[in-house]
């Protein structure tokens, strides 16, 4: 009876694990995982003067992103995806080597489920130490058979005591995109295709397109397994964004960026801070703009995250999407 009654319990008390999951590692690194593999890790430690994403990896396991530039390096502020902008009230927060910083004042939330979701807190510090920007992200990492999805949410503030901030006019940033080598069209066999479909930089260089996609072949495997399998990493602009659809900053060399302030500053509110939302799509096969349209109509109509105060115990902080509205 005891055997029965254990038995019993093991079965009814056992839940199937999440499929995603958020990995906490040493040195400074989250790991965000769909069935037990790595799809993105968030960097916030180490030397670098902000965080980052990378690996960012496709279906195959393999990286769409890289470290740097492949030939230029001077260009070693390009890591994986990430955050920054060129002109903040006259500071540079984009090139290293300025001083300027955005560091990881804390994370707010890990939550494993249907997405691996993780919500954390950012300061950009000038060099003289004087907070100007508070900025909260927002990552949700999901996939299945057809590729991986990052969702990017971002909240920019002027820091405590700042009624506002201003993001000047730049073509650098707020949100960039270092691709693969072999995704380059210039190092490798890639292609850049935008919304309207247009190809190549000289074609969409200060464009503006509701999504861009770089594409091409990468290497799995490893020894006599080694093989090509051709895979692509696509930005979707929201459509509730300022200005959408943005501009893009491109480059055939190996880079996406949707430069918020391409054409014009814009003034950041303490009582109106600054909402984005961006999608990564890492998939397999050639660009199918069908594909990409779908994609694009489901992120416009999922509800934004909220991270609020959290009733549960031992939670601090929880991230939900906001309820739809009829």
């Amino acid at each position: 009876m005891l055997l029965i009654f254990l038995g019993g319990w093991s079965a009814a008390g056992a839940a199937a694990p999440p499929c995603c999951e958020v990995l906490p590692l040493p040195g400074g690194r989250t790991s965000l995982r769909v069935h037990g593999a790595e799809v993105a890790c968030w960097n916030h430690g180490g030397d670098a003067p902000r965080p980052f994403l990378f690996p960012v990896n496709g279906p195959a396991g393999v990286s769409l992103v890289r470290m740097g530039h492949p030939g230029a390096p001077n260009h070693d502020h390009h890591r994986g995806v990430w955050f920054a902008h060129h002109d903040v009230e006259g500071h540079d927060f984009w090139a290293d080597g300025t001083g300027c910083r955005i560091e990881q004042r804390q994370w707010l939330a890990y939550q494993d489920g249907p997405e691996a979701v993780a919500a954390v807190l950012l300061d950009w510090i000038t060099a003289d130490g004087t907070r100007l920007l508070e900025q909260q992200v927002v990552l949700a990492v999901s996939g299945d058979e057809s590729g991986n999805r990052i969702e990017l949410q971002t909240e920019l503030r002027p820091a405590a005591g700042r009624p506002e901030t201003t993001l000047g006019k730049t073509n650098f940033g707020l949100v960039a995109v270092r691709v693969a080598k072999s995704l380059s069209a210039h190092f490798g066999d890639g292609q850049l295709t935008d919304s309207a479909g247009r190809s190549g930089e000289p074609a969409i260089f200060g464009r503006r397109a509701r999504w861009m996609d770089y594409r091409g072949t990468v290497v799995a495997g490893a020894k006599s397994q080694r093989h090509e399998v051709e895979e692509g990493i696509t930005l979707f602009d929201h459509p509730g964004n300022p200005d959408h659809p943005t501009h893009w900053h491109v480059r055939n060399d190996g880079w996406i960026g949707a430069s918020l302030c391409m054409e014009q500053a814009r003034v950041i509110r303490a009582e109106a801070p600054l909402t984005l939302r961006y999608l990564l799509v890492c998939d397999r096969g050639r660009y199918d703009r069908q594909r990409a349209e779908t994609v694009f109509s489901q992120f416009a109509g999922s509800p934004a995250f909220v991270v609020s105060k959290s009733s549960q115990p031992h939670v601090r902080w929880s991230v939900v999407r906001q309820p739809a509205t009829n």
